[in-house]
């Protein structure tokens, strides 16, 4: 994927996990887009692990396990937050 992908990707993964998981976190577009790109290396790092096929592209289970990523990061930076 290309990095116009990533960005894309990103936003639409980043809102996704902030509109299942809301919360008074502050931050705009970039942090959003941010959460997202990151979900997605993280999600595909634990699909990898548990032995799904790698995420590339645009697709459902792309999507949803950058959306796992990135709801994992999410709480966790919750929780280091309180």
């Amino acid at each position: 994927m290309g990095i116009l992908s990533w960005i894309i990707m990103g936003l639409l993964v980043g809102a996704l996990a902030k509109w299942i998981m809301p919360g008074p976190d502050g931050g705009g577009l970039l942090i959003t887009m941010g959460l997202g790109i990151a979900g997605a290396f993280v999600g595909g790092w634990i699909g990898s692990l548990l032995g799904f096929a790698p995420a590339t592209g645009f697709s459902i289970g792309s999507i949803a396990l950058a959306t796992v990523g990135a709801l994992l990061l999410l709480f966790v930076y919750r929780k280091l937050k309180s």
